[in-house]
């Protein structure tokens, strides 16, 4: 268990302030860019799992955020690790429970506390092909397996994870036990897709979002990138019927504006509408591109593409509190107004009202909010006016 207790040092409790009608920072907690948990063996880039007494393994950032029980309390999901299926062999796919003491205007101490962790393994050897852990009782699963970057929960309690090695769906138990062999995408094939084969997708293409209708029977994964013969700006949305175990006919388009841009995460928002977040590949002063949008799957424009309306730039938020001060010594985007200059956001939860719970990816080293110091995982509740407007507003 890890208590993430450095990251008071860097909030303050600030007055209260009136509200706004621009999007506004209500709650932010830190984790530390150093935050490890125990591990049979240690998580290290260009390394194979090497089992030891008291190793640890890296714990952000984040490309999944998901509600568990309790207040502030989410499962929060790494992705395959150090960025590549090379790279990444040591290190565990897991998912954190975690609670965030969210810093606000009345108070709160800004940290986050590591509860626990499921930690996803092939006991009964139901994926087809060889993996890092191949021989062991367990067959841990690894970063040089799969790359996981998106989780939801089922009506049953089994977790479904959006991949991109395949890309695949991967389905395990609660306990992160597999439960079948991983489900590829028909006619899509990544060049890390195993075995080796013709590849229509770029490298880390795959499946990067992914919602889960709310009556928790169809899943809604999203390309992060383009299939090969596309419009370069057209991410494919697909839906999967988790009775029948097999994707519906055809995709739905959703389209960006420029074709370097990528859809991050997607996410219900009530029964037909979603919360897409898109970025570009920048970060620190360079950034130009985080921001979310409302798509209505009934709703479509002129291009036949998703309709998409924009809720929130996470580069321009209001922060008349100043919560997320005091700054560091390089720190870029704190105060009024605050931003999240990072290269990858990629998981957004929406709770209730008009608020959004949103958390960086860290890459291990990327450094959006200081060029000088590697990037903590940020945990952040904005307050979105625009959210739950327009058709079907629940």
């Amino acid at each position: 268990m890890l208590l993430a207790g450095a990251a008071g040092a860097l909030v303050a409790a600030p007055a209260v302030a009136a509200p706004t009608a621009e999007p506004t920072l209500e709650a932010r907690a830190v984790l530390p860019a150093d935050a490890s948990a125990p591990a049979p063996f240690a998580g290290v880039p260009n390394a194979d799992p090497d089992p030891q007494p008291g190793a640890r393994q890296p714990v952000g950032g984040f490309s999944a955020l998901v509600d568990a029980r309790g207040k502030d309390t989410f499962w929060a999901m790494p992705d395959n690790g150090f960025g590549s299926k090379a790279n990444s062999r040591s290190f565990l796919l897991r998912v954190y429970r975690v609670r965030a003491d969210f810093e606000t205007a009345c108070g709160g101490d800004g940290d986050v506390e590591i509860l626990d962790w499921i930690t996803l393994r092939d006991p009964d050897r139901r994926i087809p092909f060889a993996i890092v852990n191949e021989g062991t009782p367990e067959r841990l699963l690894t970063g040089g397996d799969f790359d996981i970057e998106s989780m939801r929960v089922d009506k049953r309690g089994d977790l479904w994870f959006g991949e991109e090695f395949g890309p695949f769906l991967l389905h395990t138990d609660a306990t992160g036990r597999v439960l079948e062999a991983p489900i590829p995408l028909p006619g899509v094939r990544s060049p890390d897709s195993p075995p080796p084969g013709e590849a229509n997708l770029g490298r880390s293409n795959g499946f990067e979002g992914m919602a889960i209708s709310k009556d928790g029977k169809t899943l809604y994964p999203v390309l992060e990138g383009a299939v090969a013969g596309d419009d370069p700006r057209v991410r494919r949305v697909y839906e999967f019927d988790i009775a029948a175990r097999r994707y519906r006919d055809g995709w739905r388009e959703y389209r960006v504006a420029d074709p370097a841009f990528l859809v991050s995460d997607f996410t219900a928002l009530d029964q037909h509408r979603f919360v897409a977040l898109e970025r570009d590949n920048f970060e620190g002063a360079a950034a130009r591109h985080k921001q979310a949008f409302v798509v209505d799957l009934r709703d479509s424009g002129p291009d036949g593409a998703l309709a998409k309306r924009p809720v929130v730039d996470l580069l321009d938020l209001r922060d008349p509190a100043r919560i997320s001060l005091p700054a560091r010594p390089g720190d870029i985007g704190l105060g009024d107004a605050f931003s999240m200059p990072y290269v990858t956001i990629e998981s957004v939860l929406p709770l209730r009202g008009q608020r959004l719970a949103i958390v960086n990816d860290t890459n291990f080293g990327s450094r959006g909010r200081n060029p000088q110091l590697p990037d903590y995982s940020e945990f952040v509740v904005v307050r979105v006016p625009a959210l739950r407007g327009g058709r079907g507003a629940a």
